[in-house]
């Protein structure tokens, strides 16, 4: 009896759970419902023409351009290694797995700056480990869009990954284990069996990953060199014009920036609807086809 008047030390009472509210509220308001809201104010002050001048000029859409095609570069190959990588901490046991572990969450521990120097010498033209040879050969790696992709590529590596690896220890194998005694191979069991286990875990890892690729400007901004028209992606272009006291093309670009990972949301949004309506439906339908059971008496009792 004590145990049920006792009260939940996590809600707690009314004046608790209406302080805590106020708290969790106040403080997303002050360091993200505010700002966003003053930005699309001082960009829509001067009116709509105004931002959209700020948005159209040719360095403005090359940056758009460009930042789009880093993430259509660096998500994929991501996913697809997050993906694996996952598969291989979760269900194998080999010598080193907790350095590849440690490994993966360095774009997390490292500064972004510090990122973009370590890819200047490794793949500088001039001096750099590789960057030498593959001058060589014709193949300019920093201060291009390739450099620009591999940062993007290291800034954004961990995320999928970090989404997959409890799905998968949730889940277990047991599924697997059992469509490989009936004969699946080795994809069979991958595309029926495990990506439909994980793909929330997938899903909500791209999206951090697109997020953070859309945002990126430490490591891109000491690989890019910050040529206009050429390799500023949208942040870097936000940069530029801030320092050049455009604040109207500061705002528009970051109008653009919000909406671009507004969109990444309402995808992600709609991909869960529509799945939930997909179980939704197959489960009705398999309700609707379970034949009723009839009791049939036993042969011993009948006899």
């Amino acid at each position: 009896m004590a145990a049920s008047t006792s009260k939940n030390i996590v809600k707690g009472g009314p004046v608790a759970r209406i302080g805590l509210r106020s708290v969790a509220l106040g403080y997303l308001a002050i360091l993200l419902i505010f700002p966003v809201i003053v930005v699309f104010y001082k960009a829509f002050e001067d009116g709509w023409s105004v931002a959209w001048e700020a948005v159209s000029n040719p360095e403005a859409q090359h940056a758009i351009w460009l930042t789009i095609l880093m993430v259509l570069v660096a998500v994929p190959i991501n996913t697809i290694f997050g993906i694996a990588c996952a598969i291989v901490l979760v269900r194998h046991r080999f010598r080193g797995r907790g350095i590849l572990n440690a490994i993966i969450d360095m774009p997390f521990a490292i500064s972004p700056v510090v990122i973009g120097l370590s890819l200047i010498i490794l793949y500088g033209s001039r001096d750099g480990w590789f960057g030498q040879d593959l001058a060589a050969m014709g193949i300019e790696v920093i201060f291009t869009p390739v450099g620009m992709a591999l940062a993007t590529m290291f800034v954004s590596l961990p995320f999928v990954v970090r989404e997959v690896v409890p799905v998968l220890e949730e889940i277990g194998d047991d599924q697997e284990q059992a469509a490989a005694t009936l004969g699946a191979g080795p994809w069979q069991t991958f595309w029926r069996i495990t990506l439909p286990s994980i793909r929330w875990g997938v899903t909500y890892g791209v999206v951090l990953a697109t997020a953070r690729a859309l945002g990126e400007f430490g490591a891109v901004s000491v690989v890019s060199g910050r040529v206009a028209g050429s390799t500023e992606t949208l942040p870097v272009y936000l940069r530029r014009v801030f320092e050049s006291f455009n604040e109207a093309g500061t705002y528009a670009a970051a109008v653009v920036l919000a909406l671009l990972a507004l969109i990444v949301l309402a995808a992600m949004n709609l991909i869960q609807r529509r799945d939930r309506a997909i179980l939704a439906g197959a489960g009705v339908a398999a309700e609707a086809t379970v034949v009723p059971h009839t009791d049939v008496p036993d042969e011993k009792e009948s006899a």
